[in-house]
């Protein structure tokens, strides 16, 4: 049953949402219309889709370690795929749009903030040929069964990054330079998500973009988003519900958005 806060936000968010016939600027109207609305048919998105079909079934049991802050569905440490696969992955409609996202801004040198069985990773590496993807994860036996997938399909150049984020991430930036796109998608406490957005935001460009998951997963989580969209250097922010996107543009001028989608 879904909470009450729940309720109130998604009736909170379909109360404000808007399409492109509300929408004047330019870049936003063509944002919409050619990433956030469409759902266009991608060869590459049959095999992974397959894959998750695959997980779903997968009655195979992991030993989670949670760092961040649990799942809604289940507090058992151990855990089958299927069970990781039905709750804790991102839906296809949320990983199609990382995919035309990373597409439409060209995006490069990327970081994926929970790696969970390796899906989402597999759209946005899928997403352009000259993908720098470098995924973090904190759950050791999710890592090692992630990578699994990775060399199963080919897609073994992705940089897997096992432990505390806390840890892994700072030496990471250190040997990194500017990023293009960033998805967080793992530790779904306020502290823990403003921790990472402050590192990351030393790491941006003009043109870089950051996803966050889960905007109403807690009132932590939307607070978390509130601060986020109001930063000095963010100029432009979308909320779709199930994840919020910002842009770092500085010819924008201030605008926040709630779109449906």
């Amino acid at each position: 049953m879904k909470s009450l806060f729940a309720i109130s936000s998604y009736l909170r968010y379909w109360m404000n949402a808007i399409e492109e016939h509300s929408l004047h600027a330019p870049y936003i109207y063509e944002l919409y219309l050619n990433v956030i609305k469409p759902e266009f048919s991608d060869s590459r998105y049959i095999k992974i889709e397959q894959l998750r079909s695959q997980l779903l079934k997968d009655q195979s049991k992991l030993e989670i370690t949670d760092l961040g802050a649990g799942s809604k569905y289940s507090k058992n440490k151990t855990r089958t795929v299927a069970d990781i696969a039905k709750h804790s992955l991102s839906t296809s409609k949320i990983s199609r749009l990382l995919y035309r996202l990373i597409k439409y801004t060209e995006s490069k040198t990327i970081i994926e903030l929970g790696t969970s069985l390796g899906i989402n990773s597999l759209y946005l590496y899928a997403a352009g040929d000259q993908v720098n993807l470098s995924t973090f994860e904190g759950c050791p036996n999710t890592a090692a069964f992630a990578e699994k997938i990775f060399k199963k399909t080919g897609a073994d150049n992705i940089n897997l990054n096992v432990g505390a984020i806390d840890g892994t991430l700072p030496d990471h930036l250190g040997l990194t330079g500017k990023i293009d796109l960033v998805y967080f998608d793992a530790n779904h406490r306020y502290d823990a998500t403003m921790r990472y957005f402050d590192l990351l935001i030393k790491k941006i460009h003009d043109d870089s973009v950051f996803v966050f998951a889960d905007i109403y997963w807690s009132s932590e989580m939307r607070k978390a988003w509130k601060e986020i969209k109001n930063s000095q250097l963010v100029t432009l922010s979308i909320d779709l519900y199930q994840v919020g996107i910002v842009f770092f543009k500085p010819d924008i001028l201030k605008q926040d958005y709630v779109l449906e989608f």
